[in-house]
């Protein structure tokens, strides 16, 4: 089954099952966006617009818990990401990606990683890129 018996929620509370990404390739980044790496944002941008319609997905999981780099409240991430960075792609609500409070999604990654980084997301704009199988 891998990623896609997992769900995640919107910045408004809204759950999105995995499982409907079935058959596409998804791209799955945590994101900040005061962090020095915020110029990713334009590229992950372009792969969204540019591959959209192919089959291809990103999701971006805003993360604070690399240097307190995403400030932004679940109410204004997608307005700020939006108006600063033209993110138009898929966000989730603020999310852990290392620690107990984990994100079940990223639990699943660094199992299935492992190797050179380990089980632990070392900062942010760390890319995952998983099958249409969701491996």
């Amino acid at each position: 089954m891998g990623l896609h018996q997992f769900v995640i929620t919107t910045p408004q509370g809204k759950t999105i099952k995995m499982s409907d990404f079935k058959g596409k390739v998804i791209l799955i980044v945590n994101t900040a966006t005061k962090c020095g790496l915020t110029p990713q944002f334009d590229g992950l941008e372009q792969i969204h617009q540019t591959y959209k319609d192919k089959n291809i997905v990103v999701i971006g999981f805003p993360c604070n818990q690399f240097g307190g780099q995403e400030p932004e409240t679940n109410d204004s991430i997608e307005e700020s990401c939006r108006i600063n960075f033209g993110v138009t792609f898929q966000l989730t609500e603020k999310t852990e990606v290392n620690g107990v409070n984990t994100h079940p999604v990223f639990e699943y990654l660094k199992n299935e990683l492992g190797g050179f980084f380990g089980k632990k997301i070392k900062w942010n704009f760390t890319k995952f890129l998983v099958d249409k199988e969701g491996k």
